[in-house]
């Protein structure tokens, strides 16, 4: 599998974009995930599958804690 790839994403009428496929396969995206849109007016921004987030945030705040 490549480690990298670049694609354009198109953004629609209604403000959507479509992940390239290429890119899905790569971060194995499939329909009804989750993903978490991060953005900085100056930096840019960028998409991060959910669970990469929720296992960070388990690190920080474990349960019973």
């Amino acid at each position: 599998m490549r480690e990298k790839f670049a694609g354009i994403a198109k953004v629609g009428e209604k403000g959507q974009i479509v992940i390239p496929k290429e890119i899905r396969e790569m971060f194995d995206i499939k329909p009804g995930d989750c993903v978490i849109v991060l953005a900085d007016a100056t930096k840019g921004m960028t998409i991060v599958k959910s669970e990469v987030l929720e296992d960070v945030i388990d690190k920080v705040m474990p349960e019973g804690k």
